[in-house]
């Protein structure tokens, strides 16, 4: 599933409007549905981000995986309710009804997945979800950044990484300034964890200069990713890959400029290029 933006490409040294296919980011809601002393209880189980479509399947493997389920037999049904919401018209609440929960450990689901959904993830949307945490934009035109800053801060990113020339299958973030200096950098498995672990450190390294500084981070750009970024009140980020539909979103409703798909002579500015030099 996937929608079209307006793009501000630049290759072959200039600046092109272009639309691009973006991968739909959407939340969902999964709550579980279980007999315990006879009576049926309803429980929030998690909110994860997902590309639409298929949703009973990740469902199904995620309750089997996490052996919340021993079989994909103990599933009665899966099924979609609550409004139709957002720009898609898509239902983001999943419910699993249980027809045997006799082998379902609630005092481990109560302590490792059980979420209070209070948040209002999918009661409103994401977007409104955050503003709750944050509510002031990002500079709408400061820090300036060059193209060529933006082109080289992939390879200054790999360059400056430790683990992936060892094993190829690590991600890294890199906070650097707008002249393209490296100034931190963290890695993981995990794109989400390299980006906590660069913000933490630099945090308690006192390194964090909004009005100086962008993030680089390798793969792709997600909604999780641009929060985490907003946080810290960095106005730009860069990707190497490509960014979903919420991520766009997002930054665009914080005024941040989100870059991806940054190759040697090329890249795509998604949202707000203000903060671009293109001249």
């Amino acid at each position: 599933m996937n929608s079209k933006y307006n793009v501000l490409k630049f290759i072959y040294n200039k600046f092109e409007k272009k639309e691009d296919l973006v991968s739909i980011e959407e939340p969902l809601e999964i709550s579980l549905k279980f007999k315990k002393d006879k009576e049926w209880i309803t429980e929030n189980l998690s909110i994860t981000m997902r590309t639409p479509g298929n949703d009973e399947d990740l469902v199904r493997g995620f309750l089997f995986n996490e052996q919340i389920v021993q079989s994909i037999a103990d599933i009665d049904t899966i099924e979609s309710y609550g409004e139709r919401v957002g720009q898609y018209n898509i239902q983001n609440k999943i419910l699993a009804k249980l027809n045997n929960s006799k082998n379902v450990n609630i005092s481990k689901l109560k302590r490792d997945f059980l979420t209070n959904s209070s948040c209002g993830v999918c009661g409103k949307t994401s977007l409104d979800a955050l503003e709750i945490i944050k509510t002031d934009k990002t500079n709408s035109s400061e820090p300036k950044i060059t193209k060529e800053v933006i082109i080289a801060s992939s390879n200054t990113l790999k360059t400056n990484q430790s683990e992936f020339s060892k094993t190829g299958g690590i991600h890294a973030s890199g906070l650097l300034n707008i002249k393209g200096k490296l100034i931190n950098l963290r890695e993981d498995v995990g794109r989400h964890n390299a980006l906590d672990k660069l913000i933490g450190s630099a945090l308690i390294n006192d390194q964090i200069e909004p009005k100086n500084q962008f993030i680089t981070c390798s793969g792709r750009l997600n909604f999780e990713l641009v929060q985490k970024v907003l946080m810290a009140n960095i106005g730009i980020m860069i990707g190497v890959g490509a960014p979903t539909s919420l991520a766009i979103d997002l930054a665009n409703k914080f005024d941040m400029t989100l870059i991806g798909f940054v190759k040697k002579d090329s890249f795509n500015i998604y949202t707000n290029n203000k903060k671009v030099v293109v001249d």
